[in-house]
């Protein structure tokens, strides 16, 4: 049996480093600070506050992201690669992340790298990804979510699915073929 501290300890005090509450800095001051009546953009950062989930994004990087023409029908690798590293360096965004932003700035080219779709698009392999912040694993990763959409408009093609719903598509199709076998953190 664990033995929990409490504050009904005899030998219970506060320390100054209690004090220091270093947890989502820019946002929690943007929060704290904050006088509006709420809206739903209020209430979506206090959940993504909440979940630690919150990225916050420069300018130079939004505007990196909104060169990204919701036109385009053609993949500009070079292009993505550049925005993606920029993301994944970023706090709080992985592969999955990162492809979501992407996918919600032009669906006819980028679809969302997903546990679901990956495992029933490679036979239920499991998308294992390291995270290390370092160019070689960065690049590795964006290599991966390249040949993810190559086999993805293959499949497509093969299964006559619109492309730019194939992500939700192939997941829908994942929860319910393997909906006994478990996902990781989740």
């Amino acid at each position: 049996m664990e033995i929990h501290k409490s504050i009904n300890d005899p030998d219970f005090q506060l320390l100054p480093s209690d004090f220091q509450f270093n947890y989502q800095e820019e946002l929690t001051i943007k929060l704290d600070n904050s006088t509006s009546l709420f809206n739903q953009d209020i209430i979506n950062e206090i959940v993504l506050w909440k979940v630690n989930r919150f990225s916050l994004l420069d300018e130079q990087t939004l505007n990196l992201i909104n060169e990204v023409d919701p036109n385009e029908k053609i993949l500009d690798e070079n292009k993505t690669r550049k925005i993606l590293l920029i993301l994944l360096r970023k706090k709080g965004i992985q592969l999955a992340m990162a492809s979501t932003i992407l996918r919600f700035r032009n669906k006819s080219i980028y679809q969302i790298i997903d546990q679901r779709v990956y495992r029933i698009l490679y036979s239920g392999k499991k998308l294992k990804l390291n995270y290390y912040q370092n160019d070689k694993n960065l690049n590795l990763q964006i290599d991966i979510y390249f040949k993810y959409l190559r086999d993805l408009n293959s499949v497509c093609s093969r299964l006559k699915i619109p492309f730019d719903k194939s992500d939700r598509i192939l997941f829908m199709a994942d929860k319910r073929l393997n909906k006994e076998i478990k996902l990781d953190n989740y």
